[in-house]
């Protein structure tokens, strides 16, 4: 029992000095440390600034090992457990104070789910207009189905009627970056803006690493791509999970890492894909693709938490951008692709008169293909473009989008 203790701790320590590696460069950033706290009610910003402290400290841990940490963030339980009914005006008080906070550390927030599950709110719509105008760096979400209920129809009245209110009271309609429609998400997901948390304070680590999977599959053909994928990931990942397991203590559990390779303006997991198949994306063999890259990240020998999935999010990425514009797959091929793999419809350009009708039919989809998958986590996050039609060309003002063609919906 002692050398087997013994041995633990040495590749423990090895573990750490082989991550010990300041001038290291790496094929990857950590996207997000994300901490998920449960605060008492919205004046406790005692266990906001708490979780600040303690995510400036890892971020600095992470950043002495070489990583790249692109984010910091926080998620709360979700904002009806914190309040006796629907949101106010006063709530909105509440968490500008802790916006104004979360902008002086360059800090993200998510309050999580806005409602119970299948509850409609007719004021919903008007009252996230007034948040987002009055924050900046808070996010949120409506969950669609749930294992319990199943699709939630009467949620999705309700986020299509935010996804459309948040449409026409912003500029380009960029406010829906911050809004989601959630199907069965677990807590602890570190990416936003389907993040709410539950019990005790903890961490979770997002990833974003189309990059090492390029780099990987030049190396490789349909053979031999999933063995040596996984023992890539592994190799990168076990040190990142050292440092985390590092961070833990009596007051931070560590949850473990969201292996989805969330993609980048300068990471593109349409470039990994093609570089697999050797064709455009959107072409055959692209559902094969995504199922095996799946197959992997789903399997990496690491704790994982939250969507562990396939992110598909055509405005993050350059290649699926081009490879919309040049019509090579549909809306509903991307949700096909989601059945094997992904995490959802994620900020999917649409015309701006889409009706509230249409959107709630593609909540509906994604709701019913949850519920057909075993409960599996998606989310839809849609961007009806004010004054934009089908087949026109859009360009955005955050920086981490780039342009794309408004996508025609069935």
């Amino acid at each position: 029992m002692k050398i087997t203790k013994l041995l633990f701790l040495s590749l423990i320590s090895l573990s750490l000095v082989s991550a010990e590696k300041p001038n290291q460069t790496f094929d990857f950033r950590i996207r997000t440390i994300t901490a998920g706290i449960t605060i008492e009610n919205l004046d406790d910003i005692s266990s906001i600034n708490e979780a600040i402290t303690f995510l400036e400290k890892s971020k600095k841990l992470f950043a002495e090992r070489g990583y790249e940490v692109q984010t910091i963030r926080i998620s709360t339980q979700n904002l009806h457990e914190l309040i006796s009914d629907e949101p106010t005006k006063q709530t909105i008080q509440k968490l500008k104070k802790i916006d104004e906070i979360l902008v002086q550390n360059d800090v993200s927030l998510s309050i999580g789910e806005l409602v119970k599950e299948n509850h409609y709110a007719e004021k919903l719509a008007d009252w996230t207009v007034a948040l987002t105008k009055e924050t900046s760096n808070i996010s949120f979400s409506i969950p669609i189905a749930s294992e319990s209920i199943g699709v939630h129809y009467q949620s999705i009245k309700t986020a299509s009627e935010i996804c459309t209110a948040l449409s026409k009271n912003s500029k380009g309609g960029e406010a829906n970056f911050r809004f989601t429609a959630s199907a069965n998400c677990p807590d602890g997901i570190p990416f936003f803006p389907a993040a709410f948390h539950k019990g005790k304070n903890s961490f979770a680590i997002g990833l974003e690493y189309p990059n090492l999977i390029t780099k990987v599959f030049e190396k490789s053909n349909w053979e031999n791509a999933e063995v040596n994928l996984r023992n890539e990931l592994n190799k990168q990942f076990k040190p990142i999970e050292v440092l985390g397991q590092s961070l833990q203590t009596s007051d931070w559990n560590y949850d473990g890492i969201d292996t989805s390779p969330a993609p980048g303006l300068d990471a593109s997991i349409g470039q990994a894909i093609e570089t697999l198949t050797g064709k455009a994306f959107g072409n055959t063999t692209t559902l094969s693709a995504c199922a095996l890259i799946t197959k992997v990240i789903k399997n990496v020998e690491v704790k994982s938490c939250g969507y562990s999935g396939l992110m598909l999010p055509i405005i993050e990425d350059k290649v699926l951008a081009k490879r919309a514009m040049e019509g090579n797959y549909t809306v509903e091929e991307l949700l096909l692709f989601s059945s094997v793999s992904g995490t959802g419809l994620d900020v999917i350009p649409v015309s701006g008169d889409i009706s509230k009708e249409t959107i709630e039919g593609i909540y509906m989809d994604v709701a019913t293909l949850s519920i057909k998958y075993f409960n599996k986590a998606l989310s839809a996050r849609l961007f009806p473009i004010p004054e934009k039609n089908a087949g026109d060309i859009v360009d955005f003002n955050l920086p981490y989008l780039t342009s794309s063609v408004i996508m025609k919906v069935n």
